[in-house]
């Protein structure tokens, strides 16, 4: 069983590999990815939050709010083509438990995407779908929320051991 992998871990400094089988393999990893997000509560999760350098997003925002988007959505090899707009919101990490701060972020994107048997998408999102495939992309870029704060915030949070000095 994988683990969620926390700030310090290399792994979540590394850029994901793109997936380019979509076998039984895959659809295993989606299913355990979704149960540990679930069990983690919470809303989103990239596979190297778990040691996977595969570029693969689970997201469920239904805790969020009412949308066409109940329960889990798997993307895989998510591409962020365009955006608009801008908004700040809290966010958090399950990577980096009891820290969240404010994240200024793009309030619309076009997102170019496959789903686990291989179908390509291309579609806007918008609200809490936006926010957290933005923040679960950079997890697979090997980008962390914190690198979206101000370096006085930043090194708050170092000083106060939020955060490793070398994160």
């Amino acid at each position: 069983m994988y683990k969620i992998r926390y700030i310090g871990d290399p792994v979540l400094r590394k850029k994901a590999e793109e997936i380019t089988r979509f076998d039984p393999a895959l659809h295993a990893l989606i299913d355990q990815m979704t149960e540990i997000m679930y069990k983690e509560d919470g809303i989103g999760l990239a596979a190297n939050q778990i040691g996977v350098l595969k570029r693969l997003v689970i997201v469920d925002i239904t805790p969020l709010e009412e949308s066409e988007f109940e329960g889990a959505f798997s993307f895989i090899n998510p591409e962020i083509l365009e955006s608009e707009g801008r908004s700040t919101v809290e966010e958090g990490c399950l990577s980096i438990p009891g820290v969240r701060e404010e994240v200024t972020r793009p309030e619309k994107i076009l997102v170019k995407y496959q789903d686990k048997f291989g179908k390509s998408y291309q579609r806007w999102f918008d609200k809490w779908m936006a926010r957290v495939l933005q923040h679960e992309i950079d997890h697979i870029n090997g980008i962390l929320f914190v690198d979206h704060i101000s370096p006085i915030k930043r090194q708050l949070l170092i000083n106060n051991k939020a955060i490793p000095e070398k994160y």
